[in-house]
């Protein structure tokens, strides 16, 4: 072919050959990825198989296998099967691994059982980022996100499916049973074929009515009443509307940089008692003294906020609207102004709502106020349709008052909050496609998203610092 580039023939030998490392520019990311495994102590972090075995045959040190990992996982190759192809034929995998391809066994083997040394790494790098300064000026985003488990929806129950499907099957016996008995007038050769369908219907299930009995049972034994057949850690969770089985994974992302600093996979499906955690937990991981953090209303509890406060931790969230008087077109518990001067509350009709008792209710103390004057009041059928209006305080409510005032006074602080941490959402359940988590087990799915975490960091660092600039601060 005239006038083309031409390659060089296949079967053309060279005297000198090229060598690996000509192949592997300056720029290229597995050069941070060599750089920052062999600054890692492995047996402090707890890797299995630092010291080798006298006898037997010799094993792969473990910082091969993390530094496939860590490529795989930086190149949207997750599988263990795949890795063990790109080892044999990808040129960056062989110059990180020097031309070593364990097979695929052996790289499943070294993700199961180096879960709490993966995700320690994964923590290390975070300490790294905190020693770049990346921590230094920026407000941390909390939210959660439900990712699918290797278990389908059908292989999952709780007291609504069974129940629903039990109801089910009833409905088709007793329409089989119908059709069985009309088939009685039909002819015999159309009623015999029909009848052996029919009976086999009837007989499958039957069968499925007592593996519904046996799951129940299991069911019933379970803390939260739910089995999951195929990983049994994964629970049903409500997700945009619509129900997956998966788990809640937790992030904390700073504000500057997008960074990752904390994360952590649960199997409930509510926020409500996650603020705390992750925000104790980004505070020990950034080493921020003065910490901001803000979440969404899914994370709106009074413990959870009055906990971050004795920790000073100061918390944005809007508080859920939940108020079944609002919902009913009447005043909403916020017309209702409190004076805490007097400790008393002040309506819409300007009447005063005195102190009348305290409970305790759901481990909360509550003072309860109201005013002698709703009998006779003329806006009453818009506040209540009781004989009176009654307000509960909870001891600690100035606390979220508060929240409430910062709220106010920083309403850009929701929308910072979105256009942080829900871009890391996104790009990780890209990179690891459809079915999200690989593995079975809330351990093993954990580390996964570990490796996921540490992936993303790890590009997000390169963007910042470029391949040479990291490489050089690990090894400074």
């Amino acid at each position: 072919m005239k006038r083309f580039v031409a390659g060089e023939s296949r079967s053309q030998a060279t005297l000198f050959p090229e060598l690996l490392d000509d192949f592997v520019s300056e720029d290229n990311p597995v050069r941070a990825i060599e750089a920052f495994v062999d600054a890692l102590d492995l047996k402090q972090l707890g890797f299995n198989g630092v010291d080798p075995h006298a006898t037997g045959r010799p094993a792969y040190h473990p910082a091969v296998l993390l530094k496939i990992y860590l490529y795989g996982y930086l190149n949207r190759i997750q599988s263990s099967r795949r890795l063990e192809r790109e080892a044999q034929r990808n040129v960056e995998l062989m110059w990180l691994t020097e031309r070593l391809a364990p097979d695929f066994k052996t790289i499943a083997d070294f993700r199961k059982n180096n879960g709490k040394a993966i995700q320690a790494t994964c923590r290390d790098f975070v300490m790294i980022c905190r020693r770049l300064g990346l921590f230094s000026h920026s407000v941390m985003a909390i939210d959660g996100s439900k990712f699918k488990a290797v278990n389908n929806r059908d292989r999952n129950f709780t007291l609504a499916k069974m129940k629903r499907r039990a109801e089910e099957i009833d409905k088709s016996i007793e329409r089989y049973l119908r059709q069985l008995d009309a088939m009685d007038q039909g002819s015999a050769a159309i009623t015999e074929m029909q009848t052996t369908g029919l009976k086999e219907k009837i007989a499958s299930l039957t069968e499925e009515v007592q593996q519904l009995q046996s799951i129940e049972i299991q069911r019933t034994e379970s803390p939260d009443q739910q089995v999951s057949l195929t990983d049994p850690d994964a629970r049903s969770m409500t997700a945009r509307g619509t129900g997956i089985v998966g788990y809640n994974v937790q992030t904390a992302v700073d504000s500057q940089h997008h960074l990752i600093v904390a994360h952590e996979v649960t199997n409930v499906g509510s926020d409500r008692r996650q603020l705390y955690r992750m925000a104790n937990q980004v505070r020990d991981a950034s080493a921020v003294s003065d910490l901001h953090v803000v979440a969404d209303r899914g994370y709106f509890t009074g413990e959870e906020i009055l906990a971050c406060h004795k920790a000073g931790i100061t918390t944005y969230l809007p508080k859920p609207k939940t108020s079944p008087s609002q919902a009913k077109g009447m005043f909403p518990r916020e017309a209702f102004r409190y004076v805490p001067e007097r400790n008393e509350y002040r309506c819409p009709a300007r009447e005063r709502l005195t102190w009348r008792f305290k409970n305790v209710e759901k481990g909360q103390t509550l003072h309860c106020y109201w005013s002698s004057a709703c009998p006779s009041c003329f806006m009453k059928p818009q506040c209540t349709t009781g004989i009176y209006r009654r307000i509960k305080r909870w001891e600690h409510e100035e606390v979220l008052e508060a929240v409430k005032f910062r709220l106010d006074q920083a309403p850009q602080m929701m929308r910072l909050r979105r256009q942080t941490v829900e871009h890391p959402f996104g790009t990780l359940k890209a990179w690891m496609g459809a079915t999200h988590f690989l593995t079975k087990g809330l351990k093993n799915v954990s580390t996964e998203m570990s490796l996921h975490v540490l992936a993303y960091n790890m590009k997000r660092v390169l963007n910042i610092f470029g391949t040479q600039g990291l490489v050089q601060a690990m090894r400074g």
